[in-house]
């Protein structure tokens, strides 16, 4: 490593092993889990979280925004949401006769948007721009949103009377998808008492600011990526490509969040240069989403995590 690169590089690890402590005193779900997340955020993607309720989504979407002391903001998703709900509305002042923007609650570091399923496409289409471009037109004006700058979108996998599937174009900007999942009996029973009398949210004490969220992710950016490791990646997208289960396969987009991840586990993991097991280590949680299986492959009740998988030992690791 080089001895000037290595002090910052330590210090990123660091950093973000303090975040992920720091989440698990509010959330009971697994290290690797709220390690993920963490990844995320410095990989500059956006998160979707597909789970039961009460099992912590929003708890910690909350944890992580008081983790970093950045600003936050919660969209409660419903049929009735209009886009300017989401990303503001010009009002005319009538004092000085022009039209005045408001911004909307899109104008967040760290934006949980509850239940994404529940609005309107046309509702949901006003986080596109947001999420690919990192700002927002109104009225032909464009207003540059907040570094860093994440959305946390929460799915109910058993509810979808009155909800609206995200579409292909939309799952495909969500860097991530993870589960959370239910805690350890252990856990669940410290979590009820904990709840019930001193809630850790509450006194939870931030350990990094936004500033060092941006700088973990222009950190994480200049992590060295042999030429090799990048036909890898794109080996197991054509792995999924020509896979006869598959409707589509994983797109040039989910390569770019894939590599963009596995740079942020190496960072994480205090090394400058990328290995193949980073990139093996988030294949699932970036690629498993976005892919669309054929009729033949849900029926027979497979999902996107197996074909990852397989994908995974089929393709030929450099060395």
């Amino acid at each position: 490593m080089d001895a000037e690169r290595a002090p910052r590089i330590s210090a990123a690890a660091d950093a973000i092993t303090a975040i992920v402590r720091n989440l698990q005193r509010v959330v009971h779900a697994s290290e690797e889990t709220l390690r993920m997340t963490v990844l995320c955020l410095v990989s500059e993607g956006h998160l979707i979280i597909e789970d039961f309720p009460g099992v912590g989504k929003t708890m910690l979407a909350k944890a992580l925004a008081r983790s970093l002391d950045c600003e936050f903001s919660r969209l409660q998703f419903t049929p009735d949401l209009l886009p300017s709900d989401v990303t503001g509305v010009s009002v005319f002042n009538q004092r000085s006769s022009e039209f005045e923007f408001k911004p909307g609650p899109v104008f967040a570091n760290l934006v949980l948007v509850d239940e994404v399923n529940r609005a309107s496409p046309k509702t949901q289409s006003a986080l596109l721009e947001c999420m690919q471009e990192r700002q927002v037109t109104v009225d032909g004006v464009s207003y540059p949103l907040a570094r860093p700058f994440m959305v946390m979108a929460t799915q109910n996998p058993i509810e979808y009377e009155g909800t609206y599937p995200l579409p292909e174009a939309q799952l495909d900007r969500f860097a991530m998808r993870i589960e959370l999942g239910y805690p350890p009996l252990a856990e669940e029973a410290h979590m009820l008492t904990e709840q019930t009398s001193e809630p850790p949210l509450e006194t939870l004490s931030p350990v990094a600011s936004a500033s060092d969220a941006a700088t973990l992710a222009e950190d994480a950016r200049e992590i060295y990526v042999e030429d090799s490791l990048s036909r890898y990646v794109v080996a197991l997208l054509r792995q999924t490509r020509a896979d006869p289960r598959l409707y589509l396969g994983a797109s040039p987009r989910s390569g770019i969040a894939l590599l963009r991840v596995a740079k942020a586990r190496a960072l994480a993991d205090a090394r400058e240069y990328l290995v193949p097991d980073d990139v093996k280590a988030v294949a699932v949680p970036v690629l498993a989403h976005r892919l669309i299986l054929a009729p033949e492959a849900r029926s027979a009740g497979l999902g996107g995590a197996e074909i990852v998988a397989e994908a995974l030992e089929k393709t030929p690791v450099p060395v």
